[in-house]
């Protein structure tokens, strides 16, 4: 991974002014512009084509730090090449111009204008020793009541304390809930949206937000005082804090705030800028360690496998079928999920009688399978040096860290602080039960996936529920997943990778469904959960459902196998959010194209007019004629073309109602 600057293409000019600064910064096409007006308060206008869409206010309140007098501003302007593995784009350049803001008493900010979008950071030039954040100001005031679409926080006596997994609030600003939601966020101010996201969250507490009139506020987390532990799995959490948010010593630059402006839905999930503003990757020399892959799970099916002659559990010959499996379809993975070790103990070193892991791990090696292992971020972390040593020893290749549920400065301390650990070890990461990507992914590659969304897991346990609509009551499940489905890729989408866990093979419509814990059904139509592997962004994906229904359903169960999870380029050939998304994504030569709705059926024309010239042969899973009813319902259509040709080669495709469809595109 390399980040390359260019020579600045603009010399940089100094702009001293008499006690205020008072400047414009422009995007590299001019078509967005930041309105800078600071003196001892610090205010900025974000323009969008000539419209303003917001205006923000910015400090950062440090113990011990004069008043803000803002003395004078220089700009600069530069273009970056990124090569960027595992990532939704392997390659890209992109480009800014950028103002710096000096305060006399050295807390200064760094403004940068993109052409999709706007952000800006702290920086501290004169901090000697220690230095406390008591807190900091981030409000951003729209120009009107615009649409929110905000995940708020599922715990509402410490919305601070949670899983960051929530479906989308939608509403008017003016009607926010008065409760913490998380990012990122978007805002659709009719002519475009605006996304709030934050990277580089290194050693400090991330933002959470609250609407209220026109407005979204930031709030932080404050720092932690003392902990307690849950018993089951001897979580940490917090029981008291600290009245400031982050501590540190020395000069330092803190967390990008980034107003990511979109203008066609389509743009969203392909955006950028938090991948390109967090740090450069820190491991250095070989990487071909870290390896993207397919992974055979073990906890969504609850290792309800039949047919075998042992009794199927967390035990030996349980982990040497799901092996088999996965050696069988050329999965790359098989995660031991929670019960490994007793998670009452909080001692990961310490395996149950019933595994016998170093020879698990021989079996994998033997059928070039590897072994990743579940466990809690803070028993990972006490345990941390003699852990990666002891299983990097053993063959393990990686860790599926769970349960962290807070956002504060010592919990991304822990995450980097891992990250860091386990790189040294050639261990990967599949970061659970965490808040969404924040730049690790690029700064620390080999935490190669993220979950921060409302996942499969959900179905196992969402009821249903009567609701009133149109004079009538309707029956229902009580979250809506296709919705979902179209509507996360958008927003979550933009920031990184997700750990979503599709793959369900007892598919329902919403009729049918039914929340059933041990061999969970799902949302939507078969092609709906194929339609996943390609429409997300996830470079190690799980195949949720157990070895005995993929076998039920070869098939579909050879196509997932087929499929590649790190492409060469994304595209979003169109789509709207809360409604449908198509996405088309190369690796070489070969295209893999999906679709999803939501639980309207539609119709949708997908041209081939993104294909290069040559021979192409195409699998298309598509939804069955009878698949509005039996959601299990599919066709498959084999075709073999070559483009250019005459008139414009098209088709339509028909989704059904939380249908889907997915095809691969092998260039002959």
């Amino acid at each position: 991974m390399k980040y390359l600057f260019t020579t600045w293409c603009l010399a940089a000019s100094a702009l001293t002014v008499q006690a205020q600064v008072r400047q414009t910064l422009t995007s590299p096409n001019g078509h967005v512009k930041i309105e800078i007006n600071a003196d001892k308060e610090l205010v900025f206008n974000v323009i969008d084509n000539g419209k303003t869409l917001l205006q923000g206010e910015a400090a950062m309140l440090l113990e011990g730090t004069k008043a803000s007098q803002y003395i004078s501003a220089s700009t600069q302007s530069a273009k970056e090449h990124f090569d960027a593995p595992n990532y939704k784009i392997t390659s890209f350049d992109d480009e800014y111009n950028q103002m710096k803001v000096k305060n006399k008493n050295g807390v200064n900010v760094e403004f940068r204008a993109y052409n999709s979008g706007v952000a800006y950071r702290f920086i501290t030039t004169s901090a000697k020793g220690e230095w406390t954040v008591k807190d900091e100001k981030a409000n951003f005031t729209f120009a009107d009541d615009f649409t929110a679409y905000l995940p708020y926080s599922t715990n509402e006596k410490n919305p601070k304390a949670m899983a960051f997994q929530a479906t989308y609030d939608v509403a008017p600003l003016s009607q926010s809930k008065p409760l913490e939601a998380f990012l990122p966020a978007t805002v659709d101010c009719k002519t475009a949206k605006v996304t709030l996201m934050e990277t580089d969250v290194e050693n400090y507490p991330g933002m959470f937000v609250k609407g209220e009139k026109t407005s979204l506020t930031a709030t932080f987390a404050p720092c932690p005082k003392t902990f307690d532990h849950y018993p089951w799995r001897v979580q940490k959490y917090v029981t008291s804090t600290q009245d400031y948010i982050a501590q540190g010593k020395g000069n330092r630059t803190f967390p990008w705030r980034i107003l990511a402006i979109t203008h066609d839905d389509a743009e969203m999930p392909t955006n950028t800028l938090a991948y390109q503003l967090a740090s450069p990757s820190r491991i250095k020399g070989d990487t071909s360690w870290i390896r993207p892959g397919k992974v055979a799970w073990d906890w969504w099916n609850d290792w309800s496998i039949t047919g075998v002659g042992f009794k199927a559990g967390i035990n030996q010959e349980t982990y040497r079928h799901y092996i088999d499996f996965a050696a069988k379809h050329g999965l790359e993975y098989i995660i031991l999920d929670e019960g490994w070790y007793n998670p009452k103990s909080g001692d990961m070193l310490t395996v149950i009688p019933d595994l016998n892991l170093p020879e698990l791990v021989r079996y994998g090696q033997q059928k070039n399978v590897g072994i990743i292992l579940w466990t809690v971020f803070n028993v990972l972390d006490k345990q941390l040096d003699e852990a990666c040593n002891h299983y990097a020893a053993m063959g393990i290749k990686g860790f599926k860290v769970d349960f962290l549920d807070r956002y504060d400065q010592e919990a991304t301390q822990m995450i980097y602080r891992i990250a860091q650990r386990c790189a040294q070890s050639h261990l990967m990461l599949d970061y659970h039960g965490i808040f969404a990507p924040q730049g690790i992914t690029r700064t620390w590659p080999n935490v190669i996936n993220f979950e921060a969304v409302f996942g499969m897991e959900e179905v196992k346990w969402t009821e249903r529920a009567k609701v009133q609509r149109d004079g009538q009551t309707i029956d229902e499940p009580s979250k809506d997943m296709p919705l979902y489905d179209v509507t996360f890729p958008f927003i979550r989408g933009m920031v990184g990778p997700v750990d979503f866990t599709p793959g369900g093979m007892r598919n329902a419509s919403k009729a049918d469904f039914q929340p059933i814990y041990h061999h969970p059904m799902t949302m939507g139509t078969r092609c709906h959960q194929l339609a996943h592997y390609i429409v997300h962004e996830s470079p190690l994906t799980m195949l949720a459902d157990t070895p005995t229904a993929y076998e039920r359903e070869p098939e579909c169960t050879a196509f997932i196998a087929s499929l590649p999870t790190v492409y060469d380029e994304m595209r979003v050939l169109s789509g709207k959010m809360g409604e449908y998304i198509i996405v088309a994504r190369r690796q070489g030569n070969d295209w893999y194209v999906a679709g999803e709705t939501n639980w309207q059926s539609r119709d949708i024309q997908v041209s081939a007019s993104f294909l290069p010239p040559g021979t192409y042969e195409m699998t298309a899973f598509l939804d069955g004629e009878n698949a509005d009813k039996t959601a299990t319902d599919y066709n498959v259509w084999q075709q073999t073309f070559t483009l250019p040709v005459s008139t414009d080669h098209s088709i339509t495709v028909h989704m059904a109602s939380g249908g889907g469809f997915a095809a691969k595109l092998i260039r002959k």
